[in-house]
């Protein structure tokens, strides 16, 4: 069942996500957390209240203690994570896929979710794995107490920001935290419908940000946030409604905590070279994670960092002790308030020259034994093999990952000129399989 991935379970609601699957997985969930105080709350997908009460009712029916949170955003989630002290919980949502796919973000423990914890559940679901007891329910509104407590641990602020919500679960939320802070708060698509009508529900694509930079600009915002489908994935727009790269977010954010001391700051391995030299430069200890939130997640607590950032939008705070997209908006916003314009605060951050993703299918391909012989093939380069195969030079790096959402081989590129960026690209081809290197040369932005 392809539903099942490195850090969740995802697929389209009621054909690949079915509701028997959902039930068998929230069973499998329930041989898990048999007899433990678990959370559950759900996002504003039009099939989320089905798929909410059904892995409610095997829950209880596994003789879990449920805590129903209701409709809400992923931080607000982790938050009731921490504040009911309970040991598991189920997030019902597909988070940044469009408006047809839903699924489950599971917690099972103190610690990430892993693959090892994902491959178990599916292997349940297979068996058709249960246990039987006299669970209970009850419900428990907590938006209001997230709201609170998110802005307690925040600078009280007058800033014009422009909140898109994209119509997703931050819709209500978002804005009433902004405001409850004294933000001067112009809403966009805050209207939550989970037909996701005015742009796709991620906002890591620039695409996807052209109505707000347009709204930024109308208002006179002095900058513009955005938030995925659950509210842990953000996005920022500058005064001028230009996209800002998380490349560029990760730095400022690290910037921000950096002032207060130094410590341990997480990016992930698809980030530009900017992000470690600048988190040095700043006084911080940069610490590589794979791409992926459970993965950074994983170093964030290993490290005891304090502060990591994908560059797919994840941002965890040791304060609150998980990634919040809400709350990475705030931070910015105190970082633009006491700094300056959020234009020339990322002008001033040097940009080198960095490919987008370049993704390539590998239908009935061996992944990891493609990149085992790849790896192979450049040990000469000491690869890097924390997220795929990696290889790095003073003057630029050059990679090949699997995605762990879907059959795709992504690549990426960076160097300081574009003799040097082609040299890279080059190496790199040279060790792929002629089927993988002719697609990649494809869609390469540059012809070597």
């Amino acid at each position: 069942m392809k539903i099942f991935h490195a850090c969740d379970i995802r697929g389209i609601a009621d054909i690949e996500l079915t509701n028997e699957i959902a039930y068998k997985i929230g069973r499998a969930v329930g041989v898990k957390l048999a007899g433990k105080k678990v959370v559950v709350g759900g996002d504003i997908r039009l099939s989320t209240p089905v798929l909410k009460k059904i892995v409610i009712k095997a829950l209880v029916e596994s003789g879990c203690e449920v805590i129903d949170i209701g409709t809400v955003a992923t931080p607000v989630f982790y938050y009731a994570l921490k504040v009911t002290g309970a040991i598991g919980g189920v997030m019902v949502t597909a988070s940044h896929n469009p408006a047809p796919y839903n699924g489950f973000k599971l917690v099972l423990g103190p610690n990430p979710i892993s693959e090892a914890d994902i491959l178990e559940i599916k292997q349940m679901v297979e068996e058709d794995v249960c246990v039987s007891g006299s669970g209970t329910l009850r419900e428990l509104p907590i938006i209001e107490e997230y709201i609170a407590y998110t802005a307690n641990l925040a600078q009280r602020n007058t800033l014009r920001v422009v909140v898109d919500a994209g119509n997703g679960a931050t819709s209500e939320i978002a804005p009433a935290l902004f405001r409850q802070l004294g933000y001067d708060v112009v809403e966009l698509y805050c209207q939550p419908d989970g037909n996701f009508p005015n742009r796709s529900p991620n906002p890591a694509l620039a695409e996807n940000l052209k109505g707000l930079g347009e709204k930024v600009k109308q208002s006179g915002a002095s900058l513009g946030v955005a938030f995925d489908g659950d509210g842990d994935r953000v996005a920022f727009v500058d005064e001028n409604g230009r996209p800002v790269d998380n490349d560029d977010i990760i730095v400022i954010v690290a910037q921000y905590y950096l002032e207060q001391g130094p410590g341990t700051i997480i990016y992930d391995a698809k980030c530009s070279m900017v992000a470690p030299e600048q988190i040095i430069k700043a006084g911080g200890r940069p610490v590589m994670a794979r791409a992926g939130h459970t993965f950074s997640k994983a170093a964030f607590i290993r490290e005891k960092a304090l502060f990591a950032g994908e560059i797919s939008g994840h941002f965890f705070f040791r304060e609150l002790g998980y990634d919040d997209g809400m709350f990475a908006g705030l931070k910015v916003c105190e970082f633009v308030a006491s700094h300056g314009s959020l234009a020339k605060l990322v002008d001033e951050i040097p940009n080198y020259i960095l490919t987008p993703d370049i993704r390539v299918a590998y239908k009935g391909a061996d992944k990891d034994a493609i990149l085992d012989a790849v790896a192979v093939k450049l040990t000469q380069y000491s690869p890097n093999r924390i997220d795929g195969v990696r290889i790095d030079f003073a003057d630029g790096w050059g990679m090949i990952r699997a995605s762990v959402t879907e059959p795709l081989f992504t690549l990426r590129f960076e160097a300081k000129s574009n003799e040097r960026l082609q040299e890279i690209i080059e190496i790199l081809l040279s060790a792929l399989p002629e089927n993988i290197k002719e697609l990649v040369i494809e869609k390469l932005p540059t012809q070597s």
